[in-house]
């Protein structure tokens, strides 16, 4: 990683926050940003589409709803619109917890709040066609297949932090901001077809999803230890430029890689988990199915049984 470029003082200066505290997180939220005016918009959204199946008395699991709007919107609230934005390019350690969030644990609770199957369910005919018109487009395939979901999402990082590019998006702010746009869209395509519950095409069977999830998991380690023992600082001379006294850039930098290795790692094991109890769930499910239908099968043949000659 190259480090010839220089910061401009004036853009450093600007750039530097008061020190990390609790009450500085606290004191510098922010609610005037475009992605905050998304946020609320995919919120309300979502709670009229769950309005509009109770004024019908059709039910929707609480469960999703809160998954939804709890860690998976609010998630990306959290890293994003509170104190913590102030310091995403002042501290790796600090972006790198926004990277866990918005790519790793948001995207999973969205998809465990079934979006889609809520709007096919509330949208009127027209819209529903067009929707699924889009969901089994060649395009969403194509990003929805597991492999392909898997290798943006494995190659990414190292694509963005191996390179000039992360240095681009420190000295620009509509970058950063794309970049995390771009996180959350990386986590939805990889963890939507594995572990949501909305209909998509091509998705694979329990087993080879349980597979994929554990294959993520050196991933994390690999790119954790890589951060860590790295000797050069990403971004070049950016955050030794930013002269805060109240911390050290290669401590952060370690920090960093640790919180990306060892939140990767709890949170890839953790997923594992609720994919195998989506799998004995479903399992049970079509146990169920089974059973039903050799009931109805003995029934009929009972009757046929009993009927006269």
């Amino acid at each position: 990683m190259k480090s010839v470029l220089h910061v401009d003082p004036i853009l450093a200066a600007t750039s530097a926050p008061p020190p990390f505290t609790i009450g500085a997180v606290l004191t510098e939220t922010r609610l005037d940003s475009w992605l905050a005016l998304g946020l609320m918009l995919a919120a309300g959204l979502y709670l009229y589409g769950v309005h509009r199946l109770r004024l019908r008395g059709d039910r929707w699991p609480v469960a999703r709803t809160v998954f939804f709007l709890g860690p998976g919107l609010g998630g990306i609230a959290l890293v994003t619109l509170s104190g913590l934005h102030a310091y995403d390019t002042a501290l790796l350690s600090v972006h790198m917890i926004q990277h866990m969030v918005l790519s790793m644990v948001s995207p999973i609770f969205l998809a465990l709040g079934a979006p889609m199957t809520l709007a096919l369910r509330t949208l009127p005919v027209g819209p529903r066609k067009r929707l699924l018109a889009i969901v089994h487009s060649r395009v969403a395939r194509v990003y929805s297949f597991p492999l392909v979901a898997f290798a943006i999402f494995v190659v990414n990082p190292f694509a963005l932090y191996f390179s000039d590019l992360y240095r681009f998006t420190l000295e620009h702010a509509w970058a950063h901001e794309l970049v995390h746009a771009h996180f959350i869209m990386t986590g939805c395509v990889f963890f939507w077809p594995l572990l949501g519950l909305d209909p998509l095409p091509g998705r694979w069977p329990y087993p080879a999803r349980a597979l994929l999830m554990l294959l993520s998991v050196p991933f994390h380690t690999v790119l954790g230890l890589t951060i860590m023992q790295s000797t050069t600082l990403f971004g070049g001379d950016w955050y030794p430029s930013l002269n805060l006294g109240w911390a050290d850039p290669k401590a952060d930098q370690v920090l960093a890689g640790g919180i990306l290795w060892a939140g990767g790692e709890f949170v890839s094991v953790t997923m594992l988990a609720v994919l195998v109890v989506q799998w004995v769930k479903q399992s049970e499910r079509e146990a169920r199915r089974v059973d039903r239908e050799l009931d109805r099968q003995e029934a009929r043949e009972r009757a046929a049984d009993a009927a006269p000659a």
